[in-house]
């Protein structure tokens, strides 16, 4: 009882410091509403277990007072074509009240290749924005301050490339590196595991993580250098469980390499972050955006001694369910989306991107892509779910999930481990035959009619045509990149580039912090390909083993 009472006045204490937003939190009908409900009995289990937000294990929340403070950050996923293209998107969604920015890289810089390669032919700013190069960089944030706003960057196997573009424009802006903020998603192991966009084998990719995460540290205190991301696990088609299990044991595998690279844990883990999938299931969503609190703040405090409060709270970015969209009857993916956000907010997101109804058939057009952040702000301001702290905690369903999700997550954890690890595991294809066998049982439920999806295989409508505008990128975007990296080759420093390189090749052979090196070629305008070359040079390549 005397616990019970110390935390629930330490909790107290930490709202005084907390500031609420000015909004009017009773309900629509003016009832006065609690920001937080817990149990009247007081309870050890109920601490060890739930305890209050901001507390540990932050089964409840990671903030004292969550959204009565500060509203997630409402993020659109945005880019296509070249990057003044996107930087007029930017603009934009900016305009209609949009707090962050989330850059979506094309298939060419995602893979490391510049306009022009052979393997970008056909590819350039089809699926995201084209960047190459400093100049396109700067091209892409032109009119935008670094320093007033939080930008993610969905990029993994180039990400440090991509980061020293963005350090470099920073620095050509007059921002201090230390007042940056936002998120790389920079996982590799998840690209192995699920999206398939390596570059360099496995032990080279985390040397060049760990690099990150010890220049980031000292030099990006706001920054998070790391998205471990869930997403792309559940899109490839993972369960819940094996997208918390997955993840959460990609992060424990990042923290276990820079913990043997030297680094303090207590310095580079509070700016981890999380990438998590927000799918169909309303209630399995949120018991698993709890359990994951839960489960990385025991593992953190027990077995990697973190002192830090930080270090053991999982922040995260939720993001809408790619794969649950139809492209039958599309404009019923907005009331898809709505249930997935809320179920996000519900769970305790830390920013949020709504998919837009047409993403199914190509890249968002502008009119989608305003109505998927309305959605956002819909919740926000008129469902209440903003008014008080984790409203379904107690709720006996949702406890169960939330318990039944972290055992289940607890024995993959012990299979990952059995196998050496979590490279190892990769290795023999451990997680991708679990996603494979998840993605193949689900699509028998479908295909029996044991799931219905609507639209698909009920409620259809028959010779059905799709009236919304599409959004269609021609082969202008391809010429007119292709152009500027020409032009940029004939304006730089060709000599200075070379020794750029050189300096590359020769940090990744004799173990230097490999950061430092990368910007100065960024900045002397070595393109993306050019300095992925002079890696592949020292780190060579990986080819996937076949599981079947």
């Amino acid at each position: 009882m005397d616990k019970f009472k110390k935390k629930k006045e330490q909790w107290q204490s930490d709202l005084k410091k907390s500031k609420d937003r000015q909004y009017d939190f009773r309900t629509v009908s003016g009832l006065p509403v609690d920001l937080l409900y817990f149990p009247d009995e007081e309870s050890e289990q109920y601490l060890d277990e739930l305890g209050f937000p901001g507390q540990y294990p932050f089964t409840r929340g990671v903030h004292a007072n969550m959204y009565r403070g500060k509203l997630w950050t409402m993020r659109q996923f945005a880019g296509f074509g070249t990057p003044q293209e996107t930087n007029e998107r930017y603009h934009f969604l900016l305009s209609q009240g949009q707090t962050g920015l989330s850059v979506a890289y094309d298939m060419p810089t995602l893979m490391g290749y510049d306009p022009g390669h052979d393997f970008a032919l056909g590819e350039v700013g089809k699926c995201g924005v084209n960047v190459a190069s400093l100049k396109d960089m700067e091209i892409l944030f032109e009119g935008i301050n670094l320093g007033d706003i939080s930008v993610s960057q969905t990029i993994n196997g180039p990400a440090v490339i991509l980061l020293a573009f963005y350090i470099a424009v920073a620095d050509k802006q007059g921002v201090p590196q230390e007042n940056l903020r936002g998120t790389l998603q920079n996982d590799i192991l998840k690209e192995f595991i699920a999206q398939k966009e390596w570059i360099f084998p496995p032990e080279p990719s985390m040397r060049v993580i760990t690099d990150m995460m010890q220049y980031c540290s000292d030099n990006l205190p706001q920054y998070n250098t790391i998205s471990i991301s869930g997403y792309h696990i559940r899109e490839a088609g993972s369960t819940a469980a094996q997208e918390l299990a997955f993840t959460l044991a990609d992060g424990f595998a990042y923290v276990e390499h820079a913990i043997a690279a030297g680094l303090d844990v207590d310095k580079f883990a509070p700016r981890l972050s999380f990438f998590f999938n927000s799918h169909l299931d309303f209630f399995e969503e949120i018991a698993k955006y709890r359990a994951a609190r839960r489960i990385w703040a025991k593992r953190m405090k027990n077995k990697y001694s973190a002192k830090d409060e930080r270090s053991w709270k999982l922040r995260f970015h939720t993001q809408t369910a790619g794969c649950s969209l139809t492209a039958q009857q599309p404009e019923i993916n907005i009331a898809r989306t709505a249930f997935q956000a809320l179920s996000g907010v519900l769970g305790g997101t830390q920013s949020l991107h709504t998919n837009s109804m047409d993403e199914t058939l190509a890249l968002p057009s502008e009119k989608a892509a305003e109505i998927a952040l309305r959605t956002q702000q819909l919740i926000a301001y008129e469902t209440g779910a903003a008014n008080v702290i984790d409203p379904l905690g107690g709720s006996w369903y949702v406890e169960a999930l939330t318990d039944k999700l972290e055992e289940e997550a607890e024995a993959y954890f012990k299979q990952i481990e059995d196998l050496g690890g979590v490279i190892p595991a990769i290795e023999v294809g451990f997680f991708q035959r679990e996603i494979a066998q998840a993605a193949s049982d689900y699509q028998q439920l479908v295909d029996e009619k044991r799931r219905i999806v609507v639209g698909v295989n009920e409620f259809v409508k028959e010779n059905e045509e799709i009236e919304i505008p599409i959004l269609e990128i021609g082969s202008e975007a391809e010429e007119k990149q292709i152009a500027a990296i020409k032009n940029l080759k004939t304006m730089r420093d060709n000599a200075l580039v070379e020794k750029k390189l050189n300096e590359i090749k020769e940090a990744c052979r004799n173990k230097d912090n490999i950061m430092p090196p990368i910007i100065e070629a960024a900045k002397a305008y070595a393109t993306l390909g050019e300095i992925v070359a002079a890696m592949k040079a020292v780190f060579g390549e990986w080819q996937e083993s076949s599981i079947f």
